[in-house]
């Protein structure tokens, strides 16, 4: 597999956790590179279920070394907390588990922050998880926040969280919010220290070894490419670069090292949280809520749901410089008689073959749609590409085709072996 990307080609929750986890078999090292434990990967081992939300999907597998880089953003407490959760089943991090020395950390005050600004938005509200995460990505740029290597050494971490915790207190004064205790954070946050400190390493150069012994490594992506927070649907996005760029300069891998691109992408269209999303449709949300299918893995809120949108799959393969497409999810549409594809949007006399950048436009514009035969046929079994049924192989070309990159895997359900490599 040499160095492989993957990233999302919607708005995130494509099912990236499954093919990370089938695609890691090939792999000997697995690199988290932006986001926080505000993104979800769902992965099923025989029956058994996995939720990680910092942890690389990596994990799941034997002598697989899981990275988390320098551009994630990580709250110590919940990581110690999934930690414990994956060695109570059975998964042994210790050897495995390598966090980088300047990944920012999250503190309570950002999640105070979070929830304040989110509620101050009312009706425009974006949609955030509120974990903290954009508030950790502020103090970041604004050159304020606190790294790991600054957590693990106790004097340090403690004078400077006097510091910030002094300044926010203040702000959540102001908001009527009762000021957070220094002595509890400190004690909460110096106790995960001791538990994550035997993971914090220099990650920059512990890669640049792994690819001079030549070992494969794959880049997990966080959120999907309409999160972006240069090239999404701003204002409605997460705080980070989660397209391809984002997995050099959150690893400090240089993007000549970098041998392919994977894209992956639902059969159909979802997004959670708010924001415009042209394809959005009843029927179909309806079908797959009735399915108990597309609930988000970190907040339980049911995803928002429609036709699939190659207009976005197109303009993702253009940003994320896509080779080959995995597409998920194909059983969820295995009942319909009709399929629909948006092929382009039309805005008053005007059509557009790509994405407005102006989400007031997005929001307003009207799908053209294409329509194709369903399969009216389970496909949950099917182990090879002829195993699928004419209509879905036509579907799923079709879709490939739209978004201009090549079709590679193609997955009929959630299980490792329910998936097919063309």
């Amino acid at each position: 597999m040499a160095n492989t990307i993957l990233v999302g080609a919607q708005w995130g929750d494509e099912g990236k956790g499954k093919i990370i986890d089938v695609l890691t078999e090939n792999v000997e090292v697995v690199v988290r590179s932006q986001g926080g434990n505000n993104a979800g990967h769902t992965v099923y081992v025989g029956p058994k279920k996995y939720v990680l939300h910092l942890v690389p999907s990596g994990i799941l597998r034997s002598k697989k070394k899981c990275v988390i880089g320098n551009g994630v953003v990580l709250d110590p407490v919940s990581l110690v907390g999934e930690l414990d959760g994956l060695e109570k089943l059975g998964i042994s991090v210790k050897g495995k588990l390598f966090i980088s020395e300047t990944a920012h950390i999250v503190l309570p005050y950002h999640r105070e922050l979070d929830a304040l600004r989110e509620t101050g938005k009312g009706k425009k509200k974006i949609g955030t998880t509120k974990r903290g995460i954009g508030p950790t990505y502020g103090d970041k740029a604004a050159r304020v926040g606190i790294r790991m290597h600054e957590l693990i050494d106790t004097e340090r971490f403690a004078a400077k969280l006097k510091i910030r915790l002094k300044e926010n207190n203040l702000i959540l004064k102001a908001h009527g919010v009762k000021p957070l205790s220094y002595k509890k954070v400190l004690a909460d946050y110096v106790k995960a220290a001791a538990r994550l400190k035997p993971f914090v390493t220099n990650t920059v150069v512990m890669l640049h070894q792994e690819m001079s012994r030549g070992s494969n490594m794959l880049f997990e992506g966080a959120q999907g490419t309409f999160l972006d927070i240069d090239h999404g649907t701003y204002p409605y996005v997460t705080s980070s670069n989660t397209t391809s760029g984002g997995a050099c300069t959150g690893s400090g891998v240089a993007p000549n090292r970098i041998d392919s691109v994977v894209g992956v992408m639902k059969a159909y269209t979802t997004r959670v949280g708010e924001g415009p999303m042209p394809t959005q449709n009843d029927e179909i949300s309806d079908l797959l809520h009735g399915m108990g299918r597309e609930f988000g893995a970190t907040t339980g809120r049911a995803r928002r749901c429609g036709w699939f949108d190659a207009v976005l799959t197109r303009y993702a393969a253009i940003v994320n410089g896509i080779d080959e497409l995995a597409v998920t999810n194909v059983d969820g549409l295995d009942t319909l008689d009709v399929i629909k594809v948006c092929i382009g949007y039309r805005y008053g006399k005007q059509r557009f073959d790509y994405v407005p950048s102006d989400v007031e436009v997005l929001s307003k514009v009207e799908p053209i749609y294409a329509e194709f035969p369903g399969w009216k046929t389970s496909t949950e079994k099917a182990k090879t590409w002829k195993d699928l049924p004419k209509n879905a192989r036509d579907y799923l070309k079709a879709i490939a085709e739209l978004t201009g990159a090549k079709l590679k895997i193609v997955s009929v359900g959630p299980a490792r072996e329910q998936t097919m490599i063309l």
